[in-house]
């Protein structure tokens, strides 16, 4: 792998900025089957909560056109398992690992937060905010940016010092430009946009929705343009907090979209449940179509379709003209 693909998010250096969605990669036991995880930029862990969880009951997934819905429900074994069995046989592989982590109130984040403190080998936290509140009637936190911030500043009192905190936005917003100054401002380190979309598919056969929870989380090819817009609108409001893409991210090229929106990383999510080793080769088409555009280096396409028209950064070299022929 060259020094091409390297990026940042903040403080965090990775060797690519090809990611796991949170709750895409399971443990990483079951990826690591089929590919190396330490080729990865980095491993984003299912979402830890503070007790265990069995999640909804079945069924909670069904396919829809483009795209895959679900309604899991956050199922896991607690962050007491997670500390003792999962986070330690990452750090064995050498994988830098990045927590997810979940809670129903502004306590179980800053609790969870604690607990990861002076825990090795946490490479950053991401803060999936699109959980419901139970202290506020259930709504949910990134809905609104005051309780988006809580969370974040609740992450950040209690995270390692210098441990990055990555907020993770929901796209069902009026103004998510809104929410993600209300998080950085909060002490959000950076950003992953987006979670999933509510949405809702009825099973015509039994004539009753497809999912037990009735509506569920919308991923996959379907959503990338709305992810796109997101990163893209953030970026502009923030173009100097780092951004992680996420939404249908399948080719290469769907990559190189999110980057050229303002992006320095991406997740790939559902794409990984038909092909197991989405990840890697997603990282190889990248690279293949930053050399096929003559970019030098990943970080000069962050936010390139933002610069005007006929601009050419410095790491970029137009086609050569053909001599003539004597």
């Amino acid at each position: 792998m060259s020094d091409r693909v390297k990026t940042t998010l903040g403080p965090l250096e990775l060797p690519n900025p090809v990611l796991t969605a949170s709750g895409c990669g399971g443990t990483g036991r079951e990826l690591a089957q089929f590919f190396d995880l330490a080729r990865l930029g980095a491993f984003v862990t299912t979402s830890v909560m503070p007790q265990a969880r069995a999640g909804r009951p079945t069924p909670r997934v069904t396919e829809t056109p483009s795209g895959l819905l679900t309604a899991m429900g956050l199922p896991g074994p607690g962050v007491e398992t997670f500390l003792e069995h999962e986070l330690p046989w990452l750090i064995e592989q050498d994988v830098r690992t990045i927590v997810s982590v979940a809670g129903n109130s502004v306590d179980e984040y800053g609790d969870l937060a604690r607990r990861l403190r002076d825990v090795p080998g946490v490479a950053a936290i991401e803060v999936n905010i699109a959980c419901p509140n139970v202290e506020d009637r259930g709504r949910m936190f990134g809905w609104h940016p005051s309780a988006a911030a809580s969370v974040v500043r609740a992450v950040r009192a209690h995270a390692r010092p210098g441990t990055p905190v990555f907020a993770k936005l929901a796209p069902d917003v009026t103004d998510i430009v809104t929410i993600a100054l209300a998080c950085v401002d909060a002490g959000a380190d950076g950003l992953t946009l987006i979670n999933t979309m509510e949405a809702m598919a009825i099973d015509t056969g039994t004539l009753r929705p497809a999912l037990t929870g009735v509506s569920g989380g919308l991923s996959g090819p379907a959503v990338r343009p709305v992810a796109v817009r997101c990163v893209y609108q953030v970026h502009a409001a923030l173009p100097g907090t780092p951004i992680i893409g996420v939404g249908g991210v399948a080719t290469g090229l769907d990559a190189l979209e999110f980057i050229l929106a303002g992006a320095s990383a991406v997740a790939v999510g559902s794409a990984v449940f038909h092909d197991p080793t989405a990840a890697p080769r997603i990282l190889r088409e990248l690279e293949e179509a930053l050399v096929a555009r003559r970019v030098g280096r990943l970080a000069d396409a962050v936010g390139l379709a933002h610069k005007p028209a006929g601009y050419v950064p410095p790491q970029v070299r137009p086609e050569e003209p053909e001599k003539e022929k004597l």
